[in-house]
């Protein structure tokens, strides 16, 4: 029998993720200026959730359900080339432009790999939105009264970098139905086993200068909060609201995430940038929320 649904926990589980994410722009970009190098971060985060993940992946055995190639694509996608992109960003931008140029072109990049590949429909509905996304973007990169793009570019570049490996994920698992103990094992566990032997023997390392309460903000962060949390909240969000109001919810990062950098990182936006967030966060509710279905 199929629990009820009760919007109240939706909701309030949406909200907690969109949180999260936003709090983790501005996590990762505390520990990006910081002494930690990008390998550190990976390693954190791939180590952490890997501990934390394994008894759950050794229960339910997903790989007994994957080909070869499938755990390979996976493992890929999610794996150290895409989360160094993400850290060393954070080492050239602010948080505010890891949610522009991140989580904000993640809707396009998606659309299109979605068009190339699987044949989908461009609705006019999702180009409008996609116009109003490259509109923000532009406004943010010409706004020269909060960051120069002279000194971001390179961070700007690798976030849009990023987003590809991001999408590409989200429509492989869309298209394949990829179970939470795939994703765990593929995402944590297995990259640990990469990633970690390799940053201990051979990589760069500033664990030495950083104190007890950032490491802990990053281990909270990066191998705790995001990606098991943060996985189990968008589920139970989805299944009591749809994925439709979610997607709305999730639309706030961009801003929420702009907030809170200027709050705790002294990065404030300019009002070009603002206006343009407000643009972002309709663009990517027009391309996210379907308004047929919601779930």
């Amino acid at each position: 029998m199929t629990a009820p649904k009760n919007p109240l926990i939706g909701f309030a589980a949406a909200f907690a993720v969109l949180l999260i994410w936003s709090s983790w722009l501005v996590a990762s970009r505390f520990g990006a200026v910081s002494t930690l190098t990008a390998y550190d971060m990976a390693a954190i985060r791939y180590g952490i959730s890997a501990l934390i993940a394994l008894p759950v992946v050794l229960y339910l055995k997903p790989w007994r359900t994957m080909s070869l190639p499938r755990i390979a694509l996976l493992t890929t996608l999610l794996g150290p080339l895409y989360i160094l992109l993400v850290f060393e960003a954070f080492k050239h931008a602010p948080a505010s432009h890891g949610g522009i140029f991140m989580n904000g072109i993640l809707p396009i990049v998606t659309l299109l790999i979605g068009w190339i590949w699987l044949s989908e429909r461009l609705t006019a509905r999702r180009m409008a939105g996609a116009a109003l996304i490259l509109i923000a973007t532009a406004l943010v990169v010409s706004d020269g009264s909060s960051f120069d793009i002279v000194e971001t570019w390179l961070g700007d570049v690798m976030f849009v970098g990023a987003a590809f490996f991001f999408a590409a994920y989200l429509v492989v698992s869309r298209v394949w139905q990829v179970t939470t103990g795939q994703v765990l094992l593929c995402s944590s566990v297995l990259n640990a086993l990469i990633f970690v032997p390799l940053w201990f023997l051979f990589l760069p390392t500033g664990l030495s200068g950083v104190g007890t309460d950032l490491l802990m903000l990053q281990i909270i962060y990066q191998g705790v909060v995001p990606n098991l949390i943060g996985l189990l909240l968008v589920a139970l969000a989805v299944r009591h609201i749809g994925s439709g109001p979610v997607s709305a919810v999730m639309a706030g990062v961009p801003a929420l995430g702009a907030a809170l950098g200027a709050a705790f990182l002294g990065e404030p936006l300019g009002p070009l940038s603002w206006f343009a967030i407000a643009l972002l966060t309709v663009g990517i509710c027009m391309m996210s929320v379907n308004r047929k279905r919601s779930d």
